[in-house]
C-alpha cells in the first residue's frame, strides 16, 4: 500500500488529525467534508480536499499534499492544481494549502515566486518526523507510527493500540481497523500471526479489513493454483467448480498467465 494512500485513508476516516497537525481544534473537522475532486484541465484528481459544509461559509478550503520522496516540483504542481480547481469550481471562499513532508530534508523550500505572491501562511508546511507528544491523540499516534524507524515503531504501535482500546466502544472498532492498516503497511514483511503475537491483538480478526485481507489472500492462492490444475487435464469449467470461482475469473487468470509467458 502506498504511503499517500495510507494518509488519505487516515484523513478520510479521521479528519480531525489535519487540524491537530495545524495546531487547531480537532472539532473543526465537523465543519468539513473530505473529498476527491476532478480537475478537467489536468485529467486528474486532487485527492486531499477539505470542503467546508454550507453552514460554515467563512471557513477556508484546505488542499492537502503528502510527500515521502524528494520532489523539486511539488509546490509548483500543487499551486497549479489549486488555481485550476479555483478556476473550474469558482468557490466564494479563501483557501489554504497544507504540505505534509515525511522529513525536513526532503523539502526544497517554497519557491520565491509564491513567497511574494501568496498571503503569508497560505502554504502550511508540516514535518511529520518532528511531531513530539502524540500520546493523547490516536490520529497523531498513527502518523508517528508510519514515519518511525522500525525499532521505535514497535513500541509506538503498542502504545497506540492501548490508546485505541481505551476509546469508547462506538469508535474503538473502526479505530482498530485503521491501526491494522498501518501495522500491515509498516511491518509488511511480517505474517498476520507474527503481528498478532507482537502486539497482543486478538480481536482484529473480527474487523472488516482483516476479513478483506484474508479473502484477497485466499483468492490469490486459488488463482496461483489454476495453471497447475489446467496442466493436470481439468477443463476451465472443472477448475471453476473445484475452486468455487466464476468461470470468467478462471479464464481471465489464464489469459494473464499467457501474457506473462
Amino acid at each position: 500500500m502506498k504511503t499517500d494512500t495510507i494518509f488519505y485513508t487516515l484523513l478520510q476516516n479521521l479528519p480531525s488529525v489535519l487540524f491537530e497537525l495545524l495546531e487547531k481544534s480537532p472539532q473543526l473537522a465537523t465543519h468539513y467534508e473530505f473529498s476527491s475532486v476532478e480537475i478537467k484541465e489536468l485529467a486528474r484528481r486532487i485527492d486531499g480536499v477539505f470542503l467546508p459544509k454550507v453552514e460554515y461559509p467563512e471557513d477556508p478550503i484546505y488542499f492537502v499534499e503528502v510527500q515521502f520522496q524528494p520532489d523539486e516540483d511539488l509546490y509548483w504542481r500543487l499551486i497549479t492544481e489549486v488555481f485550476l480547481y479555483l478556476n473550474q469550481y469558482k468557490p466564494d471562499k479563501s483557501w489554504q494549502a497544507v504540505v505534509l513532508w515525511a522529513k525536513r530534508s526532503l523539502d526544497p523550500g517554497i519557491p520565491f515566486a509564491y513567497q511574494t505572491s501568496l498571503a503569508a501562511g497560505q502554504i502550511h508546511v508540516v514535518y511529520l518526523d518532528e511531531l513530539t507528544d502524540t500520546s493523547s491523540s490516536i490520529g497523531l499516534g498513527i502518523i508517528k507510527l508510519v514515519v518511525a524507524p522500525e525499532d521505535v515503531a514497535v513500541q509506538t504501535a503498542r502504545s497506540l493500540i492501548n490508546l485505541v482500546q481505551q476509546a469508547d466502544a462506538a469508535n474503538s472498532r473502526y479505530l482498530l481497523e485503521l491501526v491494522e492498516r498501518m501495522l500491515i503497511y509498516k511491518f509488511s514483511t511480517y505474517s498476520r500471526q507474527e503481528l498478532e503475537a507482537m502486539f497482543g491483538l486478538t480481536e482484529w480478526q473480527q474487523t472488516r479489513f482483516y476479513q478483506e485481507v484474508e479473502e484477497e489472500t485466499q483468492l490469490k492462492t486459488k488463482l496461483e493454483t489454476i495453471p497447475r490444475l489446467l496442466k493436470m487435464g481439468l477443463t476451465v469449467e472443472q477448475i471453476a467448480e473445484a475452486l468455487e470461482l466464476k468461470i470468467e475469473v478462471v479464464r481471465q487468470a489464464l489469459k494473464k498467465q499467457d501474457r506473462q509467458d
